[in-house]
């Protein structure tokens, strides 16, 4: 097929397109953008390796497509994007090792998926497909390696076969136990609430508590600096004698008890308005 886009735009009401057996054949994107009543292609023994994420770009009615007999060692889930109306997917005797989840949550809206003779890895990685393919119900879908699995079927087989570890966590004081959590490591995690997930909470209270005696600290601190701070701009008290005191105190005490009184000499008296006269006209 030419790299381009020209080769079928004349026939856009082509319902089926049979291209298989033809060795090499070359996805590019978009190719089959004009066939837009397209309901069956068939792309099977075609030596494809992989599939542009817009290989497909165009086909919304497509009903069945064919990749069975194919080289593909993995699927790029968003080449299934465009493909809002597909009923039936065959992607029989490639080389797939592996599903990743993504592929498997777009496939799900598919009825119809061929996935047997594939070179299935029948180890922890391939814990999603199983259950994809317990919901599913779906069979003659086996292992190839390890070879203590090989033609088992992968619905069948259970965690430990797969050699997932398997931890079961109890409630506090119930002796039932409760749902396995199947983890795809073999690294031992810590039980929910305990070592791991509990510092976290003893650092932010820590800190709480320090920020609260921190901000007690400073405002018990401002408080006493703003008293003392008053406490410079009070006057002091005047003094007794300035505000006025008895006559009693301007007096003074003889001897022998009696209060001599002060008062003015007559001839310390102030001249009079006549001597005033007098004295202006000398």
């Amino acid at each position: 097929m030419p790299h381009h886009r020209t080769l079928l735009k004349h026939f856009p009401f082509l319902h089926s397109l049979n291209l298989s057996s033809n060795a090499k054949l070359t996805l590019t994107p978009a190719v089959f953008s004009n066939l837009g009543a397209l309901r069956l292609l068939d792309l099977s023994s075609c030596s494809i390796t992989y599939i542009h994420m817009d290989a497909f770009k165009g086909l919304g009615n497509l009903h069945t497509l064919l990749l069975r007999n194919n080289s593909l060692q993995e699927l790029d889930g968003p080449f299934l994007l465009p493909l809002k109306a597909l009923f039936h997917l065959d992607l029989r005797h490639n080389a797939l090792v592996s599903v990743d989840t993504w592929s498997l949550q777009l496939m799900e809206t598919v009825p119809r998926v061929c996935l047997e003779g594939n070179p299935w890895v029948c180890d922890c990685s391939a814990h999603p497909l199983q259950q994809w393919l317990r919901r599913r119900r779906a069979v003659q879908v086996t292992c190839v390696s390890p070879p203590g699995l090989r033609g088992q079927e992968i619905a069948a087989l259970d965690s430990q076969d797969l050699g997932c570890q398997i931890k079961q966590r109890f409630a506090r004081g119930v002796s039932t136990p409760q749902p396995i959590t199947v983890t795809e490591n073999n690294t031992t995690a810590l039980p929910a609430g305990k070592g791991g997930r509990s510092w976290p909470y003893l650092v932010g209270f820590l800190v709480t508590a320090v920020g609260i005696s921190i901000l007690i600290a400073l405002a018990a601190k401002c408080k006493l600096v703003h008293k003392n701070f008053a406490s410079y701009r009070h006057r002091p008290l005047p003094e007794i004698s300035s505000i006025g005191g008895s006559p009693m105190e301007d007096s003074t005490e003889d001897d022998d008890g009696f209060i001599e009184d002060n008062y003015i000499q007559p001839s310390e008296q102030l001249p009079t308005k006549e001597e005033q006269e007098l004295h202006r006209s000398i």
